[in-house]
């Protein structure tokens, strides 16, 4: 009889778990351009292994998803079921509370942390050690020029890149012989110079203590290499991602750009696809390594369809294909090893005049710190961004400037 009983509940318990896995899930997922293309490329393969789920993707552009996800988690309201969230904005997301610890059971995800770019999950971790992110893809800091203007004004690669003073006299050359700015806005030295050279667990902005360090060698110099570009006139004084900028482009008036390796991907597709074969990609000047942009999916502790979205996450960072696919498509550099050891990585760029360019980025990947981000890192971009506005438009003094970035952090973040 017990065994009958046990034949009979075991049955049933599979008849369940059958009609449960036959329901069909609606996965919402919110995301914004271009990472909701790696989303697109994959909902056909992921619901053709798994029938029952409909995904379903909103997507917002940047400002606009990250204000519309900090506002969900905020008010508990109108929370997806996977959450992607930018590099700029996951220590901020981390420190609110509202999202699960995936390095916890039943999502064990520090188990693919040796999968994965060494600097990724430091970044994905709130104070308290809290995982609030898996990553999927990363922005090795890149240097793109135009080699053609260099060939023109008599420039040398190694001259762009031996240092930043380097990097500058460069930049002087190239505005005497062509008219074009060497770079778009003198600011962009100071967001790759603040960025490197920082060891393992350090913060751009912060101590481990969550003390500001804003007044110190490593933003003096930032602020001066940027002044200095400004002095000397070649830079456009124009902000990413406007109007003008993408103007520059198109008019053969902005002769390098230092940003994550994915703009290749945008130079190609909307920025300046007329230019092509004329970009190159280099390393950063002055042996600089840093990270510029990368993204993470998360999943909101009130949702309801945890076991789903953690699935549908795993397919997203865990496989190599799907990470080759968007890689293929619009430039994704991938956060998993095994996908940049894919001989896609070896294969020449059509639009940067046949360069194996994804090695330059391969590269630089391995050397990026694990830098600690800070939940009021964007609070302290915000003011010494202020600050420096202030030294490169109204010769503010260096000293003053970060001596008042300092203190105006300190207060606002008040630990």
């Amino acid at each position: 009889m017990r065994t009958f009983l046990k034949t009979m509940i075991g049955g049933v318990a599979a008849l369940l778990s059958a009609a449960a896995a036959a329901q069909t899930v609606t996965l919402n997922v919110a995301s914004f351009p271009d990472l909701d293309r790696g989303i697109k490329l994959a909902i056909p393969l992921y619901t053709k292994l798994h029938p029952n789920v409909e995904i379903k993707l909103t997507s917002l552009a940047y400002g606009d998803h990250h204000t519309a996800m900090t506002t969900a988690l905020a008010t508990g309201s109108n929370l997806p079921d996977v959450m992607a969230v930018d590099m700029g904005f996951i220590g901020k997301f981390a420190e609110s509370g509202g999202l699960e610890d995936l390095s916890k059971a039943p999502y064990n995800a520090l188990q693919f942390r040796d999968k994965v770019a060494r600097f990724t999950y430091p970044l994905a971790m709130s104070g308290q050690g809290v995982m609030v992110g898996m990553p999927v893809d990363i922005g090795p800091g890149a240097l793109f020029y135009r080699k053609d203007l260099l060939d023109k004004a008599g420039v040398s690669e190694a001259e762009l890149t031996r240092s930043w003073e380097s990097y500058i006299e460069a930049g002087k050359k190239l505005k005497a012989a062509t008219g074009a700015w060497l770079l778009a806005s003198a600011v962009d030295i100071k967001d790759i110079y603040i960025r490197s050279d920082l060891k393992d667990g350090e913060g751009i902005y912060f101590d481990k203590s969550g003390k500001p360090t804003i007044d110190n060698a490593r933003f003096r110099k930032a602020f001066e290499l940027a002044k200095a570009a400004r002095d000397a006139g070649i830079d456009g004084k124009i902000g990413a991602w406007s109007n003008e900028w993408s103007e520059g482009f198109k008019r053969d008036k902005i002769a390098s750009q230092m940003m994550g390796a994915w703009l290749a991907g945008h130079l190609n597709n909307w920025l300046a696809p007329e230019s092509k074969g004329k970009w190159r990609s280099a390393q950063l000047p002055g042996g600089a390594f840093g990270s510029w942009g990368g993204s993470f999916y998360g999943i909101p502790k009130k949702t309801q369809n945890k076991a789903a979205a953690w699935d549908f996450i795993k397919f997203l960072t865990t496989r190599k294909e799907m990470q080759i696919e968007a890689f293929r498509g619009y430039d994704a550099f991938p956060s998993l090893i095994e996908a940049q050891n894919d001989a896609f990585i070896d294969q020449p760029i059509e639009y940067l005049g046949g360069q194996k360019a994804r090695q330059l980025w391969k590269a630089a990947a391995g050397k990026i710190p694990a830098m600690a981000v800070d939940k009021f890192d964007p609070v302290a971009t915000e003011v010494v961004n202020a600050e420096l506005e202030n030294v490169l438009e109204k010769n503010k003094d260096i000293k003053a400037a970060l001596a008042d970035a300092q203190a105006a952090v300190a207060k606002r973040v008040r630990r």
